[in-house]
């Protein structure tokens, strides 16, 4: 007798989650919201030193809107969970909307700053609110068999906006003399947020409903420090994030080391973004990882050692390749992390897991620059870059010892 036949294998499709109208329109949404994200960045930054001609005016820019962040996370990864995510992201995009207009019409009567910085603490909590709900909307979007795709695809349209939103900002700038018109096509472009998701009509999933206490608050960090291949996906991410402070010292790179001035350094600042588009496109069309915990392993491997050789190198062009590399590896890292969320994480727990993965990865960013440029202050910046990349790879070893887990990891939608 002979075997039956075994069925034929699935062939990968590079546009998995892309063929669902919901995911659609959550992606152009969200890249509508990014993009207006990214311009009001540059523009903000871009008034308040005209204004002030003050660093420390740009850096309490970050530390006013990253202090709700951290102070409301486990309320809002809370509410997330508890109460309609959908009417949670209209209202709070609404919120960023009236806030960018805001911005505007202080831009524009040339207001005081501490208004400036009242309406950007705002948005801080909005956004605290915003993002543990808006991540828990694709799952919705799409079945759990392309949740890989749906992560790709999903840092796609976010890297997009980060390449071409700086760009946008710094021509409207100089094309408006002026910041205003920018908070008004970031309010436009809340909006048409706005519009997309109320067009989602979304699959049903399970809501928590535990009132809030303490413990059902913290149930989300229990949840990751549970989930051992999450927690050391985490653990990597925010580490080599940390310690690798190559984008933070770009300015000191552009002017003094490298000698190409502001427009080598947006070239610099670009090029991270433009190689994790290279890779989103890479992973999109090559199948599912198969040994995904050694790719990440591998991957931040790789950002450890561009780091390093960004550190040392006197080359422009060396150095614009190893940020695109930079760019890769942590893309890859970003994929594998935000796949494992999606695919080990309950849906009730979707927002306060969020809410925590945010913190994470806040801390990491903001933590990075400051660690950055403390140390380059203390030791020059070759030595803060390059001892960076040295700690990136010893994170690696770290958590392939405690967490040999992450070693192991197959496919990532194999629990």
């Amino acid at each position: 007798m002979t075997a039956p036949d075994s069925p034929p294998l699935k062939p990968h499709d590079p546009y998995a989650a892309l063929r669902f109208r919901d995911f659609r329109l959550l992606m152009f949404g969200r890249f509508a919201a990014s993009l207006g994200e990214q311009m009001v960045s540059v523009a903000i930054g871009w008034e308040l030193y005209e204004r002030t001609s003050s660093a420390l005016a740009l850096g309490l820019v970050g530390l006013v809107q990253i202090i709700p962040v951290f102070a409301l996370a486990l309320v809002a990864g809370h509410i997330a969970d508890r109460f309609n995510r959908k009417r949670i992201v209209l209202v709070t995009q609404l919120g960023l909307s009236l806030a960018a207009l805001s911005l505007a019409a202080v831009s524009a009567a040339q207001g005081p700053l501490w208004l400036v910085y009242f309406i950007l603490f705002s948005i801080g909590v909005l956004r605290s609110f915003n993002n543990p709900a808006a991540s828990t909307l694709l799952p919705q979007t799409v079945p759990p068999d392309t949740f890989h795709s749906a992560a790709t695809w999903s840092s796609s349209a976010w890297q997009l906006a980060s390449v071409l939103g700086p760009a946008l900002g710094g021509l409207l700038i100089a094309a408006f003399k002026s910041a205003s018109e920018i908070y008004l096509l970031d309010a436009i472009g809340c909006l048409i947020f706005v519009g997309m998701i109320a067009l989602i009509k979304g699959r049903p999933i399970a809501q928590t409903r535990e009132p809030m206490t303490w413990a059902t608050m913290i149930a989300g960090f229990s949840f990751i420090r549970k989930t051992r291949v999450i927690m050391a996906a985490i653990t990597l991410d925010l580490f080599a994030v940390l310690f690798g402070g190559a984008v933070a010292l770009l300015p000191v790179y552009a002017r003094d080391i490298l000698n190409v001035g502001p427009e080598g350094l947006g070239l610099l600042r670009t090029a991270p973004s433009i190689g994790a588009m290279l890779m989103v496109l890479t992973i999109a069309y090559l199948p599912p990882f198969k040994r995904a915990g050694a790719t990440l392993l591998w991957a931040v491997v790789g950002f450890g050692v561009a780091t390093i050789i960004f550190g040392l190198s006197t080359s422009f062009i060396l150095s614009l390749l190893m940020l695109v590399a930079l760019g890769a590896m942590d893309n890859i890292s970003v994929v594998i992390r935000s796949t494992l969320l999606l695919t080990r994480t309950p849906d009730e727990m979707r927002g306060r897991v969020s809410a925590v993965n945010n913190v994470f990865i806040g801390a990491s960013n903001e933590l990075g620059a400051f660690e950055s440029g403390a140390v380059a202050a203390l030791g020059g910046p070759i030595f803060a870059v390059v001892s960076g990349g040295i700690g990136t790879l010893i994170v690696v070893g770290i958590v392939m010892r405690v967490w040999p887990e992450m070693v192991k990891l197959g496919k990532l939608n194999e629990l």
